[in-house]
């Protein structure tokens, strides 16, 4: 049976310290960008893409599927992209989507910078991370969902109420948006 095969453990990606986390002081200098899970009423994992500007901490889109490949999270950053104009770099994790050799070329081709933290190490994209906990607090542990639509539209309906109502004591107790007409 040779149940005594060694299983070789996987290869982690060595990455350097990407430095400190840069306050931003314009608008499109640094986006960050993560995924989080939840799951539908029948049961199915649910999984949503999150991509906030870091300057104004203002979410620039939440996107909600079943899945969400390299290919889906190229698309999702090119609608905001046509609307909000192209950031300097990127920020992200190591998952998959984020390696891959076509998120990799498109960010080349569009002279973006991608920013990989070090792998197990949260903190060093600590904005995303906050939006998340909000946004699961807020909005995740809220509802309970019948279909993808439905959490696209409830993610839609509370992104809108997070970047014009919402105030963030990270910026002074203001909505994201306000901070963008007044600076």
């Amino acid at each position: 049976l040779e149940l005594n095969l060694r299983i070789k453990p996987r290869r982690r990606i060595k990455r350097d310290y990407p430095g400190e986390l840069a306050v931003p002081t314009a608008p499109n200098q640094f986006w960050s960008m993560d995924f989080m899970g939840d799951q539908l009423v029948s049961g199915q994992s649910l999984r949503t893409f999150n991509v906030i500007d870091d300057y104004n901490r203002e979410g620039l889109g939440i996107e909600v599927d079943l899945s969400l490949p390299a290919q889906r999270v190229i698309r999702a950053l090119d609608q905001i992209i046509e609307w909000r104009g192209k950031p300097a770099a990127l920020r992200c994790d190591n998952g998959p989507e984020y390696i891959s050799q076509a998120l990799v070329e498109w960010a080349n081709r569009k002279r973006i910078t991608l920013i990989y933290i070090q792998p197990g190490k949260p903190t060093q994209n600590a904005y995303i991370e906050r939006f998340n906990r909000t946004a699961r607090h807020e909005w995740l542990d809220l509802h309970e969902f019948s279909s993808v639509a439905h959490a696209q539209l409830l993610a839609t309906q509370w992104l809108w109420h997070y970047n014009h109502e919402r105030p963030n004591s990270a910026i002074g107790g203001v909505p994201p948006a306000h901070l963008l007409q007044t600076g």
